[in-house]
């Protein structure tokens, strides 16, 4: 069986699907592992470093058209489906609702898809999933981000001349990046607040050290993967009310409010911008789901009545080397939970969960209803 990895498609996306430190769990497959050339360009790894390890270097093309596996970062374009052999399988981040054509053509093609987003939230499939290892990383960068384009330093100091006060920050949305947001925020310092429609994340909150916001919003909760609940347009609005005045006397609002699926609830409109002070940050993580602010432009920064509104997309591509470790483990567990080394090849059992999830298209059948 041949394992091939490539290098991500997108020129900001400086991670790799690959790593010298988790390469062993897959050299024990012995199987073949190929690899396009240049990959851990964006982690200070070089071609020869991975060679070393028994790996070859081979063209992207290659790649695809020699591969029984190919792991990759991105979903891969319709023209390079044409050069990936019939009965591979192709192992990655799909953006499963954004690309259907993709889908589709894997189904025509009689290529297996692997969407790793839709690793269920279960126990045994804590170690594949890459939203949370991802979303860990997402939120620490957004801080550190955040830091750098405040006038202000975030711990309290004092001094000879006189006491600086700690900056406020405000997280919204208590998910995985969220925590991580929160924690780093209070490691570096500052005074943290925040606030999720899900009242059960209240003691994770305090136990960080930051105060939980409570706004009564009605019956919100979560669905059984752990995500928020949709709120209705009526709950929005009370929501961008209440949090309104906690915008105002913060010096950085981190907000994190994503719908796997669906774009991003807008959750902080112009007005309140409008109240925020002049030289704070307001940091929109999900700037490339359509963003949780009004006015928020991917990969730029907005400046609106002295308040800088930053979209950072590929924003683990900051932290690259922990990226590419946490993510490559990922990939790494999923192939050999489901690697049958007599066979030399994925063991797709429809029985497990994981592959029952995972598994978006087998045999030239799209199995998931949502994509059929």
């Amino acid at each position: 069986m041949i394992i091939s990895a490539l290098k991500s498609s997108e020129s900001s996306d400086t991670r790799s699907p690959i790593h010298l430190e988790t390469l062993q769990a897959l050299i024990d497959l012995d199987t073949s592992i190929i690899f396009e050339r240049g990959i851990g360009g964006g982690i200070f790894t070089d071609d020869d470093s991975l060679e070393n390890l028994g790996l070859k270097a081979k063209s992207r093309e290659e790649c695809l058209s020699l591969a029984d596996l190919i792991i990759t970062l991105q979903p891969l374009k319709v023209d390079e489906l044409n050069i990936v052999k019939e009965g591979a399988t192709i192992l990655g981040m799909v953006n499963p609702f954004n690309n259907t054509e993709h889908i589709e053509s894997c189904k025509e093609k009689n290529i297996n898809l692997v969407s790793m987003e839709f690793i269920p939230r279960i126990t045994r499939a804590q170690k594949m999933d890459v939203l949370s290892s991802q979303a860990n990383l997402a939120g620490y960068s957004a801080v550190i981000e955040s830091a750098k384009h405040l006038t202000k330093g975030l711990p309290m100091m004092m001094t000879a001349a006189g006491t600086l006060k700690p900056a406020r920050v405000f997280v919204i949305g208590v998910g995985v990046a969220g925590l991580q947001a929160i924690a780093t925020a209070k490691r570096l310092g500052a005074r943290v607040e925040a606030f999720d429609t899900r009242d059960v994340v209240e003691e994770q909150v305090n136990s960080l050290g930051a105060k939980f916001v409570k706004i009564d919003l009605g019956e919100t909760g979560q669905n059984e993967q752990g995500y928020a609940n949709e709120l209705t347009s009526e709950q929005i609005q009370k929501q961008k009310d209440l949090q309104s005045k906690v915008c105002e006397r913060s010096d950085i609002v981190i907000t994190t409010a994503q719908l796997f699926g669906r774009p991003a609830p807008k959750i902080i409109d112009e007005q309140t911008i409008s109240k925020m002070q002049p030289g704070s940050v307001i940091f929109d993580m999900a700037v490339e789901s359509g963003g949780n602010v009004e006015g928020s432009i991917q990969d730029q920064i907005v400046i609106k009545n002295g308040v800088k509104i930053i979209g950072i997309s590929n924003l683990t591509s900051s932290v690259s080397s922990h990226a590419s470790l946490a993510i490559s483990n990922n990939f790494n567990h999923w192939i050999c939970d489901f690697f049958d080394k007599d066979k030399q090849c994925i063991d797709f059992n429809f029985e497990d969960e994981i592959i029952k999830s995972s598994v978006l298209v087998y045999e030239g059948k799209i199995l998931n209803e949502r994509f059929a």
